[in-house]
C-alpha cells in the first residue's frame, strides 16, 4: 500500500485506544475530550453548583469552554458555574513536556460569590498579565487588605487537595506516574510542598528567600514599609512574603521554578518552616 493510501487515524479510531498525552487526549471524539477533562474538577464543584456530569446546568446551558485543538498538545479550560459570569470556577492550561509527561501550567479556582479585585486588568482594560507586565497597585492593595494572594481576584474554593486528587486520578487514567506543576508565585510552591510536591528546578531559589527572611538576612531590612507590600509581618508570613516578592523584593521576578508530584506519594518538603500562612 502507497503512503497516500494508508489510512487516516479519526477521532472515532483514537477512541479505541486510551490516551497517555494531552495531544492523544486532544485527537478524541469530542464526548471522550469532555470526559476525560472532566477528571481535572473536583468533583464538589458539580455538586455545589448543580452542574452536571456533562457540565450543564439544570437549563442544560453548557458550562465548559474546552480549546484543545487536535493538532496542539496544549488544552485551555474554563467551567462556569453560569452562563455570562464574567469568571470561570475553575479556570486551567496543561499540556506535555518535550518527554511526553503532564505538565499542569495554570490551574485557578474562583468562588464566585466573593468580591472581585482587577489584578488582571489596568483601569483602561490593559491585561497585567496577573502583575507580571503591569501592575494595578490599587487593585492589588484592595486585594491584600483582604487577605487574598498576589494573583487572585477573588477567594479560593478551598479545593486544593481535592484538586490534587483529581489531577492524580487524572494522570493515573493515562498510565502515568508523575506530572510537572508550574507555581507562578512564592506562596503557590510553599501550598505544592504542603501537598507532597518537590522541585524540578527551583529549590534553591525557595531556600534562598527563606534564609533571606530569617534572622540575619538580606531581606529582612527590606522589610521596611517602603511599600504597603513591604510589612515588616512578612518574615514569618507565607501570604505576605509572596507580596514582597511580588513586589520585586527580590530584586527580580519570581520564576523558573517547576515542581512535580509522584502519584500517592509525598516528597516530605518544607523550605520555609515555622512559617505561618497569614
Amino acid at each position: 500500500m502507497s503512503k497516500e493510501n494508508l489510512p487516516v487515524n479519526s477521532a472515532a479510531e483514537n477512541d479505541l485506544f486510551p490516551p497517555h498525552t494531552i495531544r492523544a487526549v486532544n485527537q478524541l471524539s469530542e464526548a471522550r475530550r469532555r470526559a476525560a477533562y472532566a477528571r481535572l474538577v473536583p468533583a464538589s464543584i458539580f455538586k455545589r453548583f448543580g452542574i452536571d456530569a456533562n457540565f450543564h446546568d439544570a437549563d442544560g446551558n453548557d458550562l465548559l469552554d474546552l480549546r484543545c485543538d487536535a493538532s496542539l498538545s496544549v488544552t485551555e479550560m474554563s467551567v462556569y458555574h453560569q452562563v455570562g459570569f464574567r469568571d470561570p470556577l475553575l479556570y486551567g492550561q496543561i499540556t506535555d513536556t518535550l518527554n511526553g509527561q503532564i505538565h499542569i501550567l495554570l490551574y485557578i479556582l474562583n468562588d464566585p460569590d466573593s468580591p472581585r479585585f482587577d489584578v488582571d486588568r489596568m483601569p483602561d482594560g490593559t491585561r497585567t498579565l496577573f502583575g507580571a507586565e503591569v501592575r494595578n497597585i490599587e487593585a492589588e492593595l484592595a486585594a491584600l487588605r483582604y487577605g487574598l494572594t498576589p494573583g487572585q481576584l477573588r477567594r479560593g474554593l478551598g479545593l486544593l487537595g481535592e484538586a490534587i486528587e483529581a489531577f492524580e486520578s487524572f494522570v493515573a487514567s493515562m498510565d502515568q506516574e508523575i506530572y510537572f506543576a508550574e507555581p507562578l508565585h512564592y506562596h503557590n510552591a510553599v501550598l505544592f510542598e504542603r501537598h507532597g510536591f518537590s522541585y524540578a528546578q527551583g529549590r534553591r531559589l525557595m531556600e534562598r528567600i527563606q534564609a533571606g527572611f530569617a534572622p540575619g538576612g538580606d531581606l529582612l531590612p527590606l522589610l521596611d514599609n517602603s511599600t504597603p507590600f513591604r510589612s515588616p509581618q512578612a518574615a514569618d508570613s507565607i501570604r505576605l512574603r509572596s507580596w514582597a516578592i511580588h513586589d520585586n523584593i527580590l530584586g527580580a521576578p519570581f520564576n523558573h521554578v517547576t515542581m512535580y508530584k509522584k502519584i500517592g506519594v509525598s516528597a516530605g518538603l518544607n523550605t520555609c518552616p515555622g512559617c505561618s500562612w497569614a
